[in-house]
This record gives C-alpha cells, sequence and structure tokens, in this order.
C-alpha cells in the first residue's frame, strides 16, 4: 500500500478479490457521525470513516496521506451485540482560575474571554458500551492481506471511533473468499458469552420450557455499502488532513441475514428452532 494516490485497476476474476473481517468489540465505543463543540454523538453502529481511521493508524499513515485505496473498499457492518448508550459528564475549567475563552477571537486573533466570565464549561459525550460488531471491507485480495498483517501488528494504536476506546483483541478475524453478504452471513455470531447465555436463558423462557434453548441460527442486522442502496450515509472520509478535513457521501441497504450461533446442540429439542426466530430481530 502506498501513501501518494494510489490507484488500482478493478479486478476482472473473482479470486482477485476477498473480504477482511474486523471484530470491532471494547468496554466503549463512539462512532461520531454528528457532534458540536460541547456535544459528541456517537452512531449506532461503526462509520466508514472510523473504520477506515482504523485501517489507517493500523498501516502507519499519515493524517496528511491519501485514502483513495483504504477509502475504495466496500464496507459491510453486523450488529451482533448492539450494547448499550452511555452518557459521560464532562466540566472543564483552566487550572489557573481564569476565564474560559469564547469561540470569538480578537484583531490579533487571540480568543477573547467570557463576558460575563465563565469558569465552568459543561460537555457531554456518548458511547457505546459492551457492543460487539462484525466489519466486512471487500476490495483487491492484495491490499487486504496487507491490512491483515497490519492490524495484526498495528503501527500506532487502535481505536473504536475515538482514541479512548481500545478494542479487545483479536480484531482481526482473516480474509474470507466470496462477497460482503457471504462473509456476513457465514461468520457465527460473534457476542460475550454472558449476551449468547442470556439469549438461550430468554429464548427458553419465552418458550414456556424452563430451560436455556441454545439454535442453530438467529438473526442478525446488517448495513452494506451498495451503489444501489436506498439509504445515505455521510460518513466516507475523502481526507483526514486536520487542515483539510472532508467526507463524502455514500448508498447503503440494510437488512438482516441468518448467522450460525456456534452454539452447541446437545439434544434434539433445538432442531426446531433452524427456521426463522421472530424474536432474533427485536434483539431479544
Amino acid at each position: 500500500m502506498t501513501n501518494d494516490s494510489p490507484t488500482y485497476p478493478p479486478a476482472r476474476r473473482d479470486e482477485d478479490h476477498a473480504v477482511l473481517l474486523l471484530r470491532l468489540a471494547g468496554p466503549l465505543q463512539s462512532w461520531g457521525s454528528a457532534g458540536a463543540f460541547n456535544r459528541r454523538e456517537t452512531g449506532a453502529e461503526p462509520t466508514k470513516s472510523g473504520v477506515i481511521g482504523l485501517l489507517a493508524a493500523a498501516a502507519g499513515l499519515a493524517r496528511e496521506d491519501s485514502l483513495a485505496e483504504l477509502a475504495a473498499l466496500r464496507l459491510g457492518i453486523r450488529v451482533d451485540q448492539p450494547g448499550t448508550l452511555l452518557r459521560d459528564y464532562h466540566t472543564v475549567s483552566d487550572y489557573r482560575g481564569r476565564p474560559l475563552p469564547q469561540a470569538g477571537v480578537s484583531a490579533k486573533g487571540i480568543q477573547k474571554p467570557t463576558s460575563p466570565p465563565k469558569h465552568t464549561h459543561v460537555t457531554t459525550r456518548y458511547y457505546l458500551q459492551d457492543a460487539v460488531f462484525l466489519a466486512a471491507l471487500a476490495g483487491p485480495r492484495a491490499l487486504l492481506r496487507t491490512l491483515d498483517e497490519s492490524v495484526r501488528a498495528p503501527a500506532f494504536p487502535l481505536a473504536l471511533g475515538r482514541r479512548s476506546c481500545p478494542p479487545t483483541q483479536p480484531v482481526s478475524q482473516g480474509l474470507r473468499e466470496g462477497g460482503l453478504d457471504d462473509a456476513l452471513s457465514a461468520e457465527p455470531w460473534l457476542a460475550s458469552r454472558r449476551e449468547r447465555e442470556q439469549y438461550a436463558a430468554r429464548l427458553g423462557r419465552e418458550r414456556g420450557l424452563g430451560r436455556s434453548l441454545y439454535p442453530a441460527r438467529l438473526d442478525r442486522s446488517v448495513t452494506v455499502e451498495d451503489p444501489e442502496g436506498d439509504d445515505v450515509l455521510h460518513d466516507a472520509p475523502v481526507s483526514f488532513d486536520p487542515y483539510a478535513r472532508s467526507f463524502t457521501s455514500r448508498r447503503v441497504r440494510r437488512g438482516w441475514v441468518s448467522v450460525p450461533t456456534g452454539f452447541p446442540r446437545p439434544e434434539a429439542a433445538t432442531d426446531d428452532l433452524a427456521e426463522h426466530d421472530p424474536f432474533a430481530l427485536l434483539g431479544w
């Protein structure tokens, strides 16, 4: 992978392409899709800019380097464990006891102090806690193989949207054959052991069995980058240059895929759950 606006010809054979799978999990994640100076939101799932930023950090790219190769990769996100929203309360003050500056600047370009003086500023941050996502990136095999190696031995620390959100290991799940949809539906459920056991216990109660029930498959929501998709997201990075940050839009389609749970199946009673489970669509 080069840093000077690289380009590559479209693959002419299926064997030229592959899919790289990443497990994005950690105590906290924050995928900023909108925000202001004193408020930082998080999306419900990873953004393309956040995933590309993670790959750029792994590959050791500088912020001024071209993102052409990485941005050309198609992204699919599967929500294996949605997590819960956490609101983090902050206050900011000057340790010297001075009034905080305002957004306006003087003729010399120096920020003016607040008037009347304001010594404490409230700022809010939002995070996803205990979430697990499967990110799939489709593109040229050689590039993805290089990125796979970079994620396993990153040049810079990896983060789940913000620097304060490190991922649990391992992040890379390796390369897969086929397309995005095949990879997203074939990879086993990546939820935590606790989440899996709670799901099985809840399913057993709903079926009135008085015991945990372990289905062979369950449905998970997916967002797949698709030129013909009916939804638009403005999260595709063009440049991470701090003096020229820019993003563009991309089209996606949303849906559901049936994925293997990986549960052991010690009894024939689990066979009746191989078909579609309507409760899984609700994340129950």
